[in-house]
């Protein structure tokens, strides 16, 4: 409550209110990830920490730098069992790559300096101070100097020298992307090196953000199943890693190795995940004289017109000439996203912010904290029905801060990644009780009126048609809107 009043007294700090600590944490990932640089999370105590772990976890696999502020009861509080008290670090630790209990009132600002420090990393990482509530009452001296900023280490020419080596002499190379190297100059390098047919580049399916659309190379992101993505890596005899790891499943399944390239598929590190991959990608195609392609003009797009039944297809051709230049998307639609995500190939120059970790309830929060990074560009979340539950709070706030954002929820009433999951892990075909699991009828959702009773202008569409109308009318429009797209 220190911290909160204290708005109020030292200028520079925009307080945001967020409705749960899901979407906190989320806003932050996404705004991390348009600026590169962190926005503070305020919870409070272990439980509050608790509520926002799931996007904690996204941003930590985002490598989105975060300063997370956590409260924790007065120190001559804590050793009784109070209601609140628990384990504050504990929880942060797994979802954290940096984590300090501060010891005295007087270590706060030196203490503040270094979080925001670890947070820029590189990599960029979840930075968790804990402050108990009465030192935030005490006197606490002088703020911390200026954080000191790490810049991402250059990769040594010799391996420069070394991964040119091997594209002179091997057949069959790849290149597995992530971080820097799917934005600007890292892209433009990726062109140049794909175009020479010197090598494959394929993206980490689940990287914080890529930029997309007409004029940039278009790289196709690792499938999200096994057997695709195996048949994608299949025949290449070395990968080349530039700011990740080596691909692998997303879930173990019987009888499936976990990696995702040949077992006779050899490993390169080209950049790490504390190196500039772009700079390399960059220096390396120099390196080989590689040439500058030129941008493909956008007056070649041939977009399609789909007509009557609504489906994720349909959607992704509908949005592709619609969607203005440098729009910024979110792409949370998880079983529906493989169909829509082809036909924005020609749409407009945007950025692409994909699921990271994993947990579900992403979409949301990462198009508020977009929006509120980037306030003169367009928002789009693509969200599935199931997966925007987690998180429907951020509507609100959306509506609060006036934020220009548009949200598509593909609705096919299903937790269906969940069936297709059920059915891969080996589980015998779903029974009634089994299927009632996955559905989300009984009572169906309405999210017309859900996002109304929040304030947020919103309309149904199940056709085409009405999807395009809804769409356009977004696309011109400003402010919070949503699009129920029932599929």
């Amino acid at each position: 409550m220190q911290f909160v009043s204290a708005l109020d007294r030292v200028s520079g700090m925009r307080g945001i209110l967020c409705l749960f600590e899901g979407v906190c944490a989320g806003a932050a990932d996404g705004y991390a990830r348009m600026l590169g640089k962190p926005a503070a999370t305020l919870l409070h105590l272990g439980p509050g920490l608790a509520n926002g772990l799931a996007n904690f976890h996204n941003a930590q696999k985002a490598h989105s730098p975060v300063v997370s502020i956590v409260g924790e009861h007065a120190t001559w509080h804590r050793r009784f069992n109070s209601p609140l008290a628990n384990d504050v670090a504990g929880f942060a630790k797994p979802v954290s790559g940096w984590v300090h209990m501060l010891e005295a009132a007087g270590q706060m600002g030196e203490a503040a300096s270094r979080a925001v420090s670890a947070a820029y990393g590189p990599p960029g990482t979840v930075a968790t101070l804990i402050v108990p509530a009465d030192f935030s009452w005490s006197e606490a001296g002088q703020p911390g100097g200026a954080a000191p900023i790490r810049e991402r280490a250059h990769v040594p020419p010799e391996r420069i020298q070394e991964i040119a080596r091997l594209l002179h002499s091997a057949d069959s190379v790849g290149f597995f992307l992530a971080g820097t190297a799917l934005r600007g100059r890292g892209l433009e390098a990726a062109r140049r090196l794909a175009g020479s047919g010197r090598a494959r580049m394929v993206a980490n399916r689940f990287q914080p953000r890529m930029e997309r659309g007409r004029g940039r190379a278009w790289l196709d992101r690792i499938a999200y199943f096994p057997e695709a993505a195996e048949k994608m890596l299949a025949r290449l005899k070395h990968l080349v890693l530039v700011e990740t790891e080596a691909p692998i499943s997303f879930f173990g399944y019987p009888g499936r190795r976990s990696e995702l390239a040949p077992e006779d598929c050899a490993l390169h590190v080209l950049a790490t995940l504390e190196e500039n991959g772009a700079e390399a990608l960059e220096d390396l195609a120099n390196d080989l004289k590689a040439p500058a392609l030129a941008l493909e003009p956008a007056a070649d797009a041939d977009f399609a017109a789909p007509q009557g039944v609504l489906t994720p297809r349909a959607i992704g051709q509908v949005m592709a000439p619609l969607l203005p230049e440098n729009t910024i998307v979110s792409d949370e639609a998880v079983s529906s996203g493989a169909e829509i995500e082809p036909s924005l190939r020609q749409a407009a120059p945007h950025d692409w912010l994909p699921v990271t970790g994993g947990s579900i309830g992403q979409g949301l929060p990462v198009v508020l904290g977009a929006a509120v990074a980037c306030p003169g560009r367009k928002v789009v979340a693509l969200e599935a029905d199931g997966s925007a539950l987690y998180t429907f709070q951020a509507l609100w706030t959306m509506v609060r801060e006036q934020l220009d954002v548009t949200v598509v929820i593909l609705a096919n009433r299903r937790y269906r990644i969940l069936e297709i999951e059920m059915t891969r892990t080996g589980s015998a075909r779903p029974g009634p009780l089994a299927d009632a699991m996955m559905d989300l009828h009984r009572p169906e959702l309405d999210w017309v009126h859900l996002a109304k009773g929040v304030g947020v202008e919103a309309t149904r569409a199940a056709t085409v048609e009405e999807f395009r109308k809804a769409f356009t009318a977004a696309m011109n429009g400003r402010g919070p809107r949503l699009i129920e797209a029932v599929l």
